[in-house]
């Protein structure tokens, strides 16, 4: 990490100079400014309408684009059945660019590989001129601040604020000497190398602590808190032993389930809390894409308010069988397309806890929900799912148990992901203090 942060300690260039354009601020004396159009072209290649229909290629969608990764997703197609904005070409060293606010920073170098996929027109692709840029330089100053702020001041439009390519070309760029970018790109691949090293090291540690508090999960709602506990046969040859005392049920039998709305409300601003499939995240409801719904036009008749200790199971899509116990935060919130399980002959928490297990999670639900074209799962199917029941006073204990570990181990990643943030904002800073010269690189 000291190498990562070394950045605190370099000096400042001996002088700096005005660069006349206001969101630039002052640059090293000896580097110049240039509008963007007169250092590399702008979407020169595009493909042809007259492109042969069967033609097949890898798309690039301006939603597969991340800051921190570049592309992350490709689709395949053949030309007579692509999207109308599948036609940008771009070449080896070209950057490619997000023209369109939403995406600011859907930005990507393109090395060999890269240059065999075709893109969005919502991309802009810039191709350096080599006599005056290095094309690495030239990708990271795209990347900083200085770049995307512009992007961001220059978008019009309302619903999708973007900017075209004679305002891109309009954009200003700082230019050091070549060999002072060949340089800067040299220090700023191996300074963002560490950075990202010790990103992974930090996402491989998350997913260790996740591993761990499933095993925790499943060890305790399968075996209980003692090691010594005696054993009997489940009767179930899949599952085998269970503790002494114990009994395998079904799901039906244990609480009532029953399904949420169909079709989502109205919304309204400050209305009642939707609860979606993706607010619903390994036990808890999050809140990212939270929306909110008009009373007014809720079908009450359908019972679709949500109760404390009410488990949310998602019914259909990509997270279908992940599951959430509803806290007090939202008792009255509206349950959404999902399935709503009300405990009845079991403690919440304990219940809570064994949805998420792996004999029920992958064992059952998994392999239930697989069985249709799309992910599916109906109440039918999860009200025959089985459970290993304790008796009341043990699921109790486990349930106290659970919750105290499986804490802890949230803490902890929580403070993983504030790391990553923090490598991430650093990285970022890194690249614009560099680029605009805020910093002097030997």
């Amino acid at each position: 990490m000291e190498a990562v942060m070394e950045e605190k300690r370099m000096e400042k260039y001996a002088a700096y100079k005005n660069s006349g354009v206001e969101w630039l601020g002052e640059i090293p004396e000896h580097w110049e400014v240039n509008r963007l159009k007169h250092v590399c072209g702008i979407n020169a290649n595009t493909l042809p309408e007259s492109t042969n229909k069967n033609f097949q290629f890898q798309y690039v969608d301006i939603g597969a684009v991340t800051y921190e990764e570049g592309i992350i997703l490709t689709e395949k197609f053949n030309f007579k059945n692509s999207p109308s904005r599948a036609r940008r070409i771009a070449m080896e060293n070209d950057t490619i660019v997000s023209t369109v606010r939403t995406y600011l920073k859907a930005i990507d170098f393109i090395n060999k590989e890269k240059s065999s996929f075709i893109y969005s027109t919502g991309f802009g692709v810039l191709s350096p001129n080599t006599t005056i840029l290095n094309p690495k330089f030239f990708s990271l100053f795209i990347k900083s601040n200085a770049f995307t702020n512009q992007v961001d001041r220059m978008a019009k439009g309302m619903s999708y604020p973007a900017i075209n390519s004679t305002e891109l070309g309009h954009i200003s760029i700082i230019l050091p000497a070549l060999e002072e970018q060949t340089a800067f790109a040299a220090f700023l691949d191996r300074k963002t190398a560490l950075i990202d090293k010790a990103i992974a090291i930090k996402q491989q540690q998350i997913e260790l602590l996740k591993e761990r508090r499933q095993i925790l999960i499943h060890r305790a709602v399968t075996r209980g808190l003692n090691p010594n506990v005696k054993m009997k046969d489940s009767g179930v040859e899949w599952i085998g032993e269970i503790p002494e005392g114990w009994e395998v049920k079904r799901l039906k039998y244990l609480g009532l389930i029953k399904y949420g709305l169909g079709q989502p409300p109205k919304e309204k601003e400050n209305g009642l809390p939707l609860i979606r499939a993706t607010n619903v995240e390994r036990g808890k409801i999050v809140e990212t894409g939270l929306i909110f719904v008009d009373p007014a036009y809720i079908p009450w008749e359908r019972d679709p308010m949500l109760k404390e200790n009410d488990i949310i199971i998602v019914r259909s899509g990509a997270y279908t069988a992940d599951s959430a116990i509803v806290t007090g935060k939202y008792v009255g919130a509206i349950a959404g397309y999902d399935m709503v399980f009300t405990p009845q002959n079991v403690n919440p928490r304990f219940i809570s806890f064994a949805l998420l297990a792996d004999y029920i999670l992958f064992e059952q639900l998994y392999l239930v929900r697989m069985r249709a074209a799309q992910p599916h799962l109906n109440a039918e199917e999860l009200g025959e799912t089985l459970v290993i029941y304790p008796p009341v006073e043990e699921q109790f204990n486990i349930s106290d148990h659970i919750e105290f570990v499986t804490n802890k181990i949230s803490v902890s990643i929580s403070m993983k992901f504030t790391e990553i943030e923090k490598l991430k904002e650093y990285k970022a800073s890194l690249i614009n203090s560099v680029v605009t010269g805020k910093i002097k690189v030997k």
